[in-house]
């Protein structure tokens, strides 16, 4: 049994070099303090706090490098994105998952912190050039905010009007189970959209997000209001 708190490390990798991506963390649990069922993620915050740069240097040596190495002992092919799910176990890195995308909520907050030309990025993928390519970092923290249908995760009603989009200031609103019913803007999925915005501070970042979120309004609407609460 592994005992922490988990992180998500991504790469992007044209099967022989890479470059890693803001390092984030997300929320599963529907309620406050990480309770209640488990959901596809009810917000994110990058960069984590003890994803420091000597925690970064072990993941690196000890599970990034060594992966795309065994990819290619294994003669595996591979383009894309690496994701490595991991519990910080006393400072200690350890793999709990694997995948080959983003994260979602992940992706709001990861992306909002790549400076550099994110299409650049995957060509080098694709084509195989990504040694020549260079990540410029936003220094900020970004975050991320899931707004959800009420009963979310369970049984929930769709098509519920959304107001107050227009009032969005200094946020990005990213529509996930959203659409537009005879020119208005409705819900049509449980995670509705994130509320990610920039701070110097991941207290910061988060007031500027919550700020927004209250400012949209749908019947039911719901979102955790404690993220960052482990950090």
């Amino acid at each position: 049994f592994l005992s922490g708190i988990e992180c998500s490390v991504f790469a992007i990798t044209d099967g022989k070099d890479y470059k890693i991506l803001p390092v984030a963390k997300d929320y599963k649990r529907i309620g406050e303090g990480d309770s209640g069922l488990n959901t596809g993620g009810m917000g994110a915050i990058s960069p984590v706090p003890f994803a420091d740069e000597l925690f970064m240097k072990k993941v690196e040596e000890r599970i990034i490098k060594p992966t795309v190495q065994g990819l290619q002992i294994d003669h595996i092919p591979y383009n894309g994105f690496l994701f490595f799910g991991l519990i910080n176990c006393d400072g200690e890195p350890m793999v709990i998952e694997y995948n080959v995308r983003m994260g979602d909520p992940e992706t709001e907050a990861v992306m909002l912190r790549i400076k550099s030309d994110f299409v650049d990025l995957l060509i080098g993928a694709a084509e195989g050039t990504m040694a020549e390519k260079s990540i410029e970092i936003d220094p900020r923290s970004a975050v991320a905010v899931m707004m959800v249908s009420g009963g979310y995760p369970g049984p929930y009603e769709k098509g519920k009007v959304i107001s107050g989009l227009d009032k969005v200031q200094d946020s990005y609103a990213f529509h996930a189970g959203t659409r537009d019913i005879d020119g208005e803007i409705c819900t049509d999925g449980g995670r509705v959209m994130a509320i990610s915005s920039y701070g110097n501070s991941m207290k910061e970042a988060l007031a500027c997000s919550y700020k927004n979120a209250q400012l949209i309004d749908f019947e039911g609407k719901y979102y955790r209001k404690d993220l960052g609460f482990d950090l």
